[in-house]
């Protein structure tokens, strides 16, 4: 897919710069090193851009862990977790929602905000969205795993918050990214597109589901479509990927012909499935089905069934 890395999160261009991360004394010590900052997986936004801060600012006295995002334009950038700040008015009822409305404003940062990244994420350029996905999900790493796997004890973050050490076993740890396969189905000129339990009303996606141990890309796709929809799957090929650092995904777009159409829901997997006709697809991406809403936008099934729309997925 020649346009595959036009995905939201994708083709950002960070230079993230592994060969400095043993020793990044030196680079903090750089007049024109920057951090940006998060707060319980928010970005720090200004303007709808990410908000980059010299290393002594005051609000990194409120910060915990630091790593290193890279370079740009040969200055380094870090990002700075601040999640353990409170704010004073924090009300925290619809942190970690999906489309959670609240933005908190640190007091030593005006006309800026943290912001849920899935809220912004497609108003953020390439760049941004990159680094604010890869700090996403190497902080939230960081936060979920500070004892060792091998012996229980605690480990510490080295390599510039790419790795953690545990001192007790000498073991290393190294951050987690998840398979996962998401699947744009076909059968002629219909789609396969599912929902789940929670969903807002009418909100249609592509079927997805986690690879296994032993398992390829293409058997994962065949496997999932059939415990979810009872279709069986035959040509399978690859089409683009996503970061999805919620909390750390990497989605595999693939695309699938269909053998058959029956469908029989896995009512544990998914709430309901159909088949959608390009006519019927279009109309709900205009806002104009009566009873399906596509999938959000920034998820890489939006921008495989609005490539599939646009017959752009060669």
């Amino acid at each position: 897919m020649r346009i595959a890395e036009m995905v939201t999160f994708g083709g950002g261009g960070l230079d993230r710069a592994a060969e400095c991360r043993a020793d990044v004394t030196e680079l903090k010590k750089r007049d024109d090193a920057r951090t940006i900052l998060m707060w319980r997986g928010k970005p720090l936004l200004e303007d709808d851009m990410l908000v980059r801060v010299p290393l002594d600012h005051p609000a990194l006295m409120d910060a915990g862990d630091q790593i290193l995002l890279g370079r740009i334009d040969d200055a380094t950038v870090f990002a700075s977790d601040l999640s353990g700040w409170t704010p004073d008015d924090l009300d925290d009822r619809t942190l970690d929602k999906f489309l959670d409305p609240s933005q908190q404003q640190h007091p030593t940062l005006t006309d800026t905000a943290f912001v849920e990244l899935r809220v912004a994420m497609t108003r953020l350029s390439a760049l941004d969205a990159e680094m604010a996905a890869t700090a996403r999900a190497v902080l939230g790493w960081h936060q979920t795993h500070r004892f060792c796997a091998r012996c229980g004890g605690e480990s510490v973050l080295s390599m510039a918050g790419w790795q953690r050490d545990c001192p007790s076993c000498g073991g290393h740890h190294f951050p987690r990214t998840d398979p996962v396969v998401i699947m744009l189905i076909t059968h002629g000129n219909a789609v396969l597109l599912g929902r789940s339990p929670g969903w807002p009303e009418g909100m249609y996606s592509c079927l997805a589901g986690f690879i296994e141990p032993g398992e390829t890309i293409e058997a994962a796709v065949r496997r999932e479509v059939f415990e979810e929809a009872g279709v069986r799957v035959g040509r399978v090929d690859y089409l683009s990927s996503q970061p999805w650092p919620f909390p750390s995904s990497l989605m595999l777009g693939c695309i699938g012909e269909a053998l058959n159409t029956d469908l029989t829901i896995d009512p544990v997997e998914i709430e309901h499935a159909r088949w959608v006709s390009r006519e019927e697809l279009a109309l709900a991406f205009a806002g104009d089905h009566p009873e399906i809403l596509p999938a959000r936008k920034g998820a890489i099934a939006h921008f495989l069934l609005e490539n599939w729309l646009a017959d752009r997925l060669d």
